[in-house]
């Protein structure tokens, strides 16, 4: 931290009304390391990653000549540095950098300014991106949602490959339309097209590759491309006591009926009356609002219990 005197000006108001108005000094922290600002003694190859790390979140400051505390130590070879560095970080990362030189007193430091980049940026092969004040490496699931963000996709709009048209279940187009035509978001005219021609409308094709929603919503076995795309619906005795359960497998478009129809035959106990002739059964939850929670409910990659 690098301490700093400033000078504030504080005015007390009354009923709308100015009534004090006095100048204060006060003594603080000019500034910390964080996501955007990375102090550093001496230059170092290795924070090629911190400049990295910059261009993939919001871009950032690394100051040459600092210490931890954010005290100017200063350095001998910023002229060197000004010299080397511009083409060293456009070579290694296709970037451009600004590089200036600054003094304190008979110290100089220099600071290297990163903006933030639309495209993803590596160094040597390896992506980074900031978090609080640390550079951290992306691996794994990190790695590939930072990837589709940078593309703007998201994750259901990911295109897959070796999926035909053949592969989906004809059941699910026919509850989708069903489901469209009573929910007046389209006509029987507009549905009297191929199931292909259906997804092309749906905007799930790209590039002559099917996207992963349309395998969510319409394959006959999603679980091949989404492992944990099925419901599993339990019945607890208890907080921890579970006395069975059952999944719901298939696509995701006939899974919320599925599920519905399992839970009010299986699972809920109805109090049954009659109206003269006509048996009349009451649920704990109405059907309809059964209906809303899933609505509301998100898509997790593990099974929903």
């Amino acid at each position: 931290m690098v301490a700093a005197e400033a000078t504030f000006l504080i005015l007390s108001v009354r009923g709308g009304f100015p009534v004090k108005c006095k100048l204060v000094k006060y003594r603080g922290v000019q500034a910390v390391e964080n996501q955007n600002v990375e102090w550093k003694e001496t230059w170092r190859d290795e924070y090629m990653k911190t400049l990295c790390a910059f261009a993939n979140a919001s871009g950032g400051t690394l100051t040459i000549g600092r210490d931890d505390d954010g005290k100017i130590i200063g350095i001998t070879n910023a002229t060197k540095l000004l010299e080397d560095l511009p083409n060293k970080i456009k070579n290694a990362m296709a970037i451009v950098a600004d590089i200036a030189a600054h003094k304190a007193g008979d110290m100089e430091y220099i600071t290297i300014t990163v903006g933030a980049y639309p495209f993803p940026t590596s160094y040597h092969g390896v992506y980074y991106i900031r978090s609080g004040s640390t550079t951290q490496e992306l691996t794994g699931s990190a790695l590939d949602e930072f990837m589709l963000r940078k593309q703007g996709k998201t994750w259901d709009g990911v295109p897959v490959p070796y999926v035909k048209f053949d592969d989906f279940e004809s059941d699910a187009f026919k509850a989708f339309r069903r489901k469209a035509i009573a929910g007046a978001r389209l006509t029987a005219q507009d549905l009297e097209i191929t199931d292909e021609m259906l997804l092309k409308n749906l905007r799930l094709v790209e590039g002559g590759y099917l996207k992963r929603a349309s395998l969510l919503l319409f394959h006959q076995d999603p679980e091949n491309w989404v492992p944990g795309a099925y419901l599993k619906i339990g019945f607890f005795e208890n907080a921890a006591d579970l006395l069975h359960q059952d999944e719901i497998h298939g696509p995701l478009i006939t899974m919320a009926d599925k599920a519905e129809d399992l839970v009010y035959l299986k699972y809920f106990k109805g109090i049954i009356s009659y109206d003269g002739l006509q048996r009349i059964e009451n649920y704990p939850i109405p059907r309809q609002a059964f209906r809303q929670c899933g609505h509301e409910s998100r898509l997790k990659l593990s099974p929903m219990i």
